[in-house]
């Protein structure tokens, strides 16, 4: 088996760095509809790449450290080497990094995105259910995450790469992590399991039973498990205020 995914280093506090996902497997071919693909430049000119996915047709949840110039979205696609028939690259025409995100801390790391046109939903570009306010993921549960992140070896896949992940109890993160807050993010990647010792792509989603759960976050510099998620339903006021903002205040 081939390596999977790395985190962003450079959008990492100084606790934190890359880690790659062992034991993962390419995905089924829009077998996950909702997945984006974000392309961006960030305050050094650098261009960066990160993942997302639909919640509604016109807008990409990702995680707030995903921010930057020019962003553009990917959505419809497997492999992002080519152009695909199937993929819809849609500029971003506002972001919407949550107010109270800290960048140091990453609390709150969450972020809409406004796209300018809204995608045509078909076979392979769907949106995503999110989860209910009451919904609580819990330790032992078992998702997936997925992505295009770079490889150990640092070469970046194109084709969609995917892998399962255990749900840890939040005092595991609280002794690796000073700032983890159990009540907004989620500990993910059992230390013991040598099949996933990564986290997977800054921004993507973390799936249980094709709800989402999560938004890949952070991770340690030495790239040990578990990681950090954000907590998507402690956000949900949120995300529904914002769009609904948007709806009746901005161009559709």
């Amino acid at each position: 088996m081939q390596p999977l995914l790395l985190l962003l280093a450079f959008l990492l506090p100084p606790e934190a760095g890359t880690g790659e996902i062992r034991w993962g497997k390419e995905a089924r071919p829009h077998s996950r509809p909702y997945m984006a693909f974000l392309r961006f430049y960030n305050d050094k000119e650098v261009k960066v790449r990160c993942g997302g996915f639909l919640v509604r047709d016109n807008f990409v949840l990702t995680a707030a450290h995903c921010n930057g110039r020019n962003i553009s979205v990917t959505l419809g696609a497997h492999n992002i080497g080519k152009m695909e028939s199937s993929q819809q690259i849609i500029p971003v025409l506002k972001a919407f990094p949550h107010k109270d995100y800290n960048n140091n801390s990453k609390f709150n790391d969450i972020m809409l995105l406004k796209l300018r046109k809204k995608a045509q939903l078909n076979r392979a570009v769907k949106t995503i259910a999110l989860p209910r306010r009451q919904d609580w993921v819990r330790p032992g549960q078992v998702c997936s995450v997925a992505g295009w992140g770079k490889r150990a070896s640092g070469k970046m896949p194109n084709r969609l790469r995917e892998v399962d992940l255990e749900v840890q109890d939040g005092q595991k993160c609280e002794n690796l992590f000073k700032n983890y807050n159990n009540s907004i993010q989620l500990c993910v990647g059992n230390p013991k399991d040598k099949k996933a010792t990564g986290s997977g792509d800054s921004g993507g989603p973390f799936v249980c039973s094709n709800v989402v759960q999560g938004i890949v976050s952070i991770a340690k510099a030495n790239g040990k498990p578990p990681r950090v998620f954000t907590r998507i339903s402690s956000f949900l006021p949120w995300i529904k205020s914002t769009m609904r903002y948007f709806r009746l205040q901005g161009p559709d």
